[in-house]
């Protein structure tokens, strides 16, 4: 009898607490009437305030989550990356590291904060490939951005599974999502709207019930292209009336907002200087979001850092322009996760919005950051000591045509008939240091155009010609983003095709640098790894300066800190806390064209 009660008195606690919760979770409505959002049936102009997870340590999601609401937004957006979640065909990752996207949106809903998922396929973002699984570029002909049903394929089992992991967190069902966005700057790519349509019907089929929008640039082309009837106008950026008046006449009957209001901008490798908006004419823009309760999003209010391989590129007027390892942005939170000036002034304007009695929270104190001492690293091993077993291939291919993603691959070929002459790679994606019998002849950089070197003379019988290629990051914007790496067509010398390769896959992956061991050899061959250890008594974030070396990429204790390159003007990595401890610490630097280590140490500030 009293177990019988104590099973009754249970169930009954159960079903008051289910109950409750969902009485909890029927809370809030989000909708839109054709002029204005509605949060509970009142009107509701969104502050939100871009960032992504994926570019900022899981450590730190709830410390740039309340700068943003301390600056005053009310919203948080995030991009998604499919191609951080689903870095193999089929196979997803929603758990290890900064992937666990359903704790960043359970920190949002914490601190009292709404939510925008912009979950692609697509996105942009100076992201390599602007997202999309690189595993795709392995068919030949493939059409991304399409209803190419190859693609289609791949896009639906990733928004599938990107449903099964918002669906609890949207606002129909007590979470805190308001929208979500169908595709990115549509317009500035195609202008298919059976395609648009298509991938609003594969959300509304996997149950996400709440508003869609798009994003686009407030052209007249780029509208008509990328809107679709029924889904929110997004406009990259909304900076006048006539900016909103032009979207409302296209596509009416929707909200318009802002969805990128930029603070800041991108920077590429090899720019004179760090991208630094005029902060005067942003004040001005968002004076005018305001006074006029126009909504808008903030792209970024926190950059972050491209860690691996992970950041982009752009191919505008002035040919491939990769993108920095920094993402700062100029944002008004900086990389390390500080207030900016910028961000003051962002914050005092939007805080004299509010009421008299309301107050902006406090700003959240900074993350300690330590000045690491001169560390003086040692020759570990190279590459050339650590090939694995080579590939057969008649004719130089790509990257994902041997299934790698990222890093680096070698082409090695014994030179027959002809054996000299003026060597042209066609074409070289996107940067390779070239040998002859080991000795090492120059390099090819796609960013300056160069593709040819001389191949001199040699007195060996059949000389070892050796091109060592690194993929840097796939275009993510406009109609060249089929971008595929290594060696994307033929290499000929004085117009004479080379057949017959050996191919070395160096993806450099955490599985590959974790293998490595030292060769003990002295090799002064360009293409080494340097290790150094050095020792903390505490931790904190630290900026590695990498200013003594040329070009390679950097791992502190195994983490991936990403690419260097001594042309700038980027010359510090980001390091946070969470990749170092107490104690020994290891740093291993691979240089394409250094042959003698150099010091390194790790500082306070980004420059």
């Amino acid at each position: 009898m009293l177990k019988r009660i104590t099973i009754l008195v249970s169930a009954l606690i159960l079903l008051t607490v289910t109950v409750s919760f969902k009485e909890k979770k029927a809370k809030h409505t989000f909708k839109f009437s054709e002029t204005e959002f509605l949060l509970d049936n009142e009107p509701f102009q969104i502050i939100s305030g871009e960032m992504h997870p994926a570019r900022i340590p899981r450590e730190y999601w709830q410390h740039r989550i309340q700068m943003a609401k301390a600056m005053g937004c009310n919203t948080i957006s995030v991009y998604v990356f499919w191609n951080y979640h689903e870095t193999e065909e089929g196979v997803f990752d929603f758990s290890t590291e900064n992937r666990n996207l359903g704790e960043f949106i359970k920190i949002v809903q914490d601190e009292g904060m709404w939510l925008i998922v912009r979950p692609g396929p697509y996105v942009c973002a100076e992201w390599d490939l602007g997202g999309i699984p690189p595993y795709l570029l392995k068919i030949p002909d493939i059409k991304l951005r399409t209803l190419d049903p190859r693609y289609m394929a791949a896009a639906e089992r990733y928004m599938a599974r990107m449903a099964e992991e918002i669906r609890p967190y949207l606002i129909t069902r007590g979470g805190p999502i308001l929208m979500i966005q169908v595709e990115n700057e549509y317009g500035s790519f195609s202008n298919d709207h059976n395609y648009m349509s298509r991938l609003r019907d594969i959300w509304v089929a996997n149950g996400i019930d709440v508003p869609t929008f798009t994003g686009d640039g407030p052209t007249i082309k780029m509208l008509e292209s990328g809107t679709l009837p029924g889904s929110v106008v997004g406009l990259d950026s909304g900076s006048s009336q006539s900016d909103f008046d032009l979207a409302t006449k296209i596509n009416p009957g929707v909200p318009v907002f802002s969805s990128e209001t930029y603070p800041g901008w991108l920077t590429h490798w090899g720019d004179s200087w760090w991208a630094r908006p005029d902060t005067v004419e942003l004040l001005q823009e968002v004076k005018f979001l305001m006074d006029n309760r126009k909504s808008f999003n903030l792209y970024v209010i926190h950059g972050g850092t491209n860690f691996g391989f992970t950041a982009g590129a752009n191919s505008g007027g002035k040919g491939y322009e990769p993108d920095i390892t920094s993402y700062d942005y100029d944002a008004p939170v900086n990389e390390q996760g500080q207030a900016t000036q910028k961000y003051l002034a962002l914050r005092k304007l939007i805080g004299s919005y509010l009421p008299k009695k309301d107050k902006l929270p406090p700003i959240p104190d900074s993350i300690p950051a330590i000045q690491v001492e001169l560390i003086f690293p040692v020759r570990f091993t190279s590459v050339w000591d650590y090939l694995p077993e080579p590939v057969v291939s008649e004719t130089p291919r790509t990257f994902e045509a041997y299934g790698q993603n990222n890093g680096f691959i070698l082409y090695r070929k014994e030179l027959t008939g002809r054996k000299s002459g003026k060597l042209t790679v066609t074409d070289i994606h996107d940067y390779a240091t070239v040998f002859l019998n080991g000795e090492y002849l120059g390099n090819l950089d796609r960013r300056e155009a160069i593709n040819t070197i001389d191949i001199p003379e040699s007195n060996v019988s059949e000389p070892v010609l050796e091109i060592l290629v690194e993929g840097m990051g796939r275009i993510n914007y406009g109609p060249q983003i089929h971008d595929r790496k290594g060696i994307t067509d033929s290499v000929t010398i004085d117009g004479e095709k080379l057949l017959n390769w050996k191919v070395y896959n160096l993806p450099m992956d955490r599985k590959f640098i974790y293998d490595i061991r030292s060769s003990g050899k002295t090799v002064n061959k360009p293409g080494i790894f340097f290790k150094g250890d050095f020792s903390l008594a505490y931790t904190g974030d630290t900026f590695f300066d990498i200013s003594n070396y040329k070009k390679g990429v950097v791992w502190v204790n195994g983490h991936n800190l990403g690419r260097y390159w001594n042309i700038g003007p980027q010359k510090r990595l980001y390091c946070p806390a969470s990749y170092i401890r107490p104690g020994m610490n290891e740093i291993l630097i691979f240089d394409l064209h250094m042959t003698q280590p150099k010091p390194v140490g790790g500082m306070t500030t980004q420059y």
